[in-house]
């Protein structure tokens, strides 16, 4: 059934080859993270984009080592890994404003480079999924959201951002998660559904949070295809789907709720002073969205409700996802 499992895995990434055996019959994903998708507006969390590369690892890939080295996890467990390498651009409300805005989140840029593992278990009417997610990445100017966001604004024919001077500075991160949901399978009239819990944790400088949710899903070809993609801040999303299975769709609606200890986006840089607001422990989020398959594609929206992440924030955030996936 792993075996199963697996060839409908589908996430992650890029960087160049790990090796060859990286690159063969896997799914390659593109996703683009923006709130214009969503509410129109444009500032906090504005743009991300990422790429990922999907793949099972061959008897001998390093990844089986590296499993047998995470409690719980062997190299007979793996049924998957994938590789992503993404940019996201963090700004205030008002862009136009170039003095520091104290009571608005810092600008910020994000650039990452990611490894996630996955383990499938298929138990008797339930489905479980785990994934653990190594990230590694650069916030401040050398993440190049300042010449991303303006250059892109100016091709066109937006207002500049002009408080980027205000961001905060270079600092490296390193952040490790992990994540485990619970699918019980069913229908729903003539439809396939499927619903559960799910628990996570990130440790790391950049984030570090424990976080649970309920997922559910309804459509049709639902063991056809899978995924809810993630937003920051979680590290990786499952997004797979059975290659040449003919047409599928599903809904799909999460809910998420997390106690964040920290997020340097908002308390600002670990090793210097910088920009900094009041960050809320207490942060939710409610994702619906829409998966449609064909063939070797998928193309996923989803719309995402984000509570005040800091204390003088006026309204809640806004943002969509649009993610196109192939196999190659």
């Amino acid at each position: 059934m792993k075996g199963q499992l697996w060839s409908r895995t589908g996430l992650a990434i890029t960087m160049a080859a790990i090796s060859s055996t990286a690159w063969a019959d896997g799914i390659l994903t593109l996703k683009s993270e923006n709130d214009i998708f969503a509410s129109g507006d444009d500032g906090h969390y504005t743009n991300g984009i990422e790429a990922d590369w999907s793949f099972r690892p061959s008897r001998d890939h390093w990844t089986r080592d590296l499993a047998e080295l995470i409690p719980g996890w062997s190299a007979a467990s793996l049924d998957g890994a994938s590789y992503r390498f993404g940019q996201q651009i963090y700004t205030p409300e008002d862009i136009d404003e170039r003095g520091l805005i104290e009571n608005d989140r810092p600008y910020a840029g994000v650039l990452y480079a990611g490894l996630s593992l996955f383990d499938d278990q298929q138990l008797s009417g339930w489905r479980r999924t785990s994934g653990v997610y190594f990230d590694v990445g650069l916030v401040g100017p050398g993440a190049g959201g300042h010449t991303v966001q303006n250059n892109f604004h100016h091709l066109v024919g937006s207002d500049e951002a002009e408080g980027w001077h205000n961001q905060l500075h270079n600092e490296p991160f390193v952040n490790v998660a992990y994540q485990t949901a619970w699918w019980k399978q069913g229908h729903l009239g003539a439809l396939e559904a499927e619903y559960g819990p799910s628990v996570g944790l990130a440790v790391g400088n950049l984030y570090t949070y424990g976080a649970t949710g309920l997922g559910l899903r309804i459509g049709q070809g639902l063991d056809e295809s899978f995924g809810v993609p993630a937003v920051a801040p979680s590290q990786g999303s499952r997004v797979f789907f059975e290659k040449d299975s003919g047409f599928n769709w599903y809904l799909f609606a999460n809910l998420e709720g997390r106690l964040m200890a920290y997020n340097m986006l908002l308390d600002g840089n670990t090793f210097e002073d910088s920009h900094s607001v009041d960050r809320r422990p207490w942060v939710g989020d409610a994702q619906l969205g829409l998966a449609v398959s064909w063939d070797r594609w998928q193309l996923t929206y989803s719309s995402v409700w984000r509570t005040h992440e800091f204390e003088t924030q006026d309204d809640g955030d806004q943002f969509g996802s649009i993610t196109l996936s192939t196999w190659l």
